[in-house]
């Protein structure tokens, strides 16, 4: 049991998927006693949201052969394989190509975070928008070498090739214009020079070169055993060596806590009080980086410790069919800051109800949960059908049915 009164381990606890589910499912707890002042819970809607899910399901994979939630799929947007076929040109061992991948994917992931409605990627011709928009964008700036402080080496990413990156080299790989604008470029751009200086601080997990990829050797060697590698230790990883490249925003005891917010229904005696963790992009990183152990012959396991993610899609689900009722008209109308109150409430409803659909979802499917782990249902199922209900209520532009102002490092 972690002393939460210690600032030490206070933090190394709210970087547990054992703290984001407590404190979510408390929340939950609150909802259920209609204690929550910007939603109100209908569970009865939940077996609509289960059938919804699975119909979903049934479309997408008809064979129910479901991938994980990962940003590999978006590297496939519109049936191109654009992964594999960069793949093929690749003249090296399994080893360099899983530190590639993690180059690629890391870099990726922490550049999406939500593209705004208008903006749209050109790619010889083929529009391309939202998150798969983004990470084709991604792609091509990775080929391009980018990211790389070697440009003999393009398909690399290195402190050398990101601390200097600023914001109209991204405008630029991203294609960003007036008539094309895309949310938060700046703040992405920062993120990108921050995630060079924690590459170039932290050589016990990047290695001496500063490479994203050094992080592949470092979990290959220090939490593989027998072949096997636990999810959370990819997780920990990432959140260890991640964690300062966050704007700042809560700290404890000078450690930026990241995607950790704050609200008033969870008080305690400890430092911990009223702090929330969700680490979403974190953990989409970290399903995504599942697949490339598992390419390399690693065994994940434990990989439903991973909690579900807190994003407008999901999130957009459960108000779009009823199960989350908004209290108040104004939240639906003016862009919600991502500090609010309201928007740490509707996150962590979303995680908590993740866990409450799935195994609805899996009875209408006939799986288990060894079957279809959660990293599938938000693949196959909550992701995409919150994409769909979105289209069907707005068909204009089929956004989120709450507008986040956001700096482009949390969704």
């Amino acid at each position: 049991m972690s002393n939460l009164h210690d600032p030490a381990q206070a933090v190394a606890w709210l970087r547990t998927t054992k703290a984001i589910r407590e404190r979510c499912h408390a929340m939950f707890s609150l909802a259920e006693r209609h204690a929550m002042p910007n939603f109100e819970l209908h569970l009865s809607a939940v077996p609509a949201a289960a059938d919804y899910v699975a119909e979903t399901i049934r479309q997408n994979y008809p064979t129910l052969q479901i991938p994980y939630h990962a940003r590999w799929r978006h590297f496939a947007a519109g049936g191109i394989d654009r992964w594999g076929q960069l793949a093929k040109t690749l003249n090296a061992d399994k080893n360099e190509i899983a530190r590639i991948r993690f180059d690629l994917c890391v870099t990726s992931v922490l550049l999406d975070a939500g593209s705004g409605p208008q903006w749209k990627y050109d790619e010889e011709g083929r529009t391309v928008t939202r998150s798969e928009g983004l990470a084709v964008a991604s792609l091509h700036a990775f080929k391009a070498g980018l990211f790389s402080g070697d440009k003999s080496k393009p398909l690399r990413a290195d402190a050398a090739g990101l601390i200097p990156l600023a914001p109209n080299a991204i405008a630029h790989a991203f294609q960003v214009s007036d008539g094309n604008p895309l949310v938060g470029v700046d703040g992405r751009a920062a993120l990108m020079r921050n995630l060079g200086q924690a590459l170039k601080s932290r050589p016990d997990l990047f290695g001496s070169d500063a490479r994203i990829g050094g992080l592949y050797d470092y979990l290959l060697s220090s939490a593989v055993k027998d072949g096997k590698l636990p999810a959370t230790a990819i997780l920990a990883a990432v959140l260890e060596g991640l964690g300062p490249i966050w704007p700042s925003r809560i700290t404890l005891a000078g450690v930026n806590l990241g995607d950790v917010w704050r609200h008033r229904g969870l008080m305690s005696d400890d430092l911990t009080s009223g702090l929330i963790p969700f680490h979403k992009l974190s953990q989409w990183l970290t399903y995504s980086l599942v697949e490339i152990f598992e390419d390399a012959g690693i065994t994940v396991t434990g990989l439903d410790d991973l909690t579900g993610l807190p994003e407008y899609r999901n999130g957009g689900l459960f108000i779009d069919l009823g199960v989350l009722v908004v209290r108040h008209d104004a939240l639906k109308k003016y862009p919600v800051p991502v500090e609010d109150e309201a928007v740490v409430e509707w996150r962590a409803l979303t995680l908590a109800l993740l866990d409450h659909i799935a195994d609805p979802v899996r009875e209408r499917l006939g799986k288990t949960a060894a079957e279809m782990p959660l990293a599938r249902i938000l693949e196959g199922g909550t992701w995409a059908a919150g994409r769909r209900i979105a289209r069907e209520k707005r068909p204009a532009d089929g956004g989120p049915p709450l507008i986040i102002a956001s700096d482009g490092t949390v969704f």
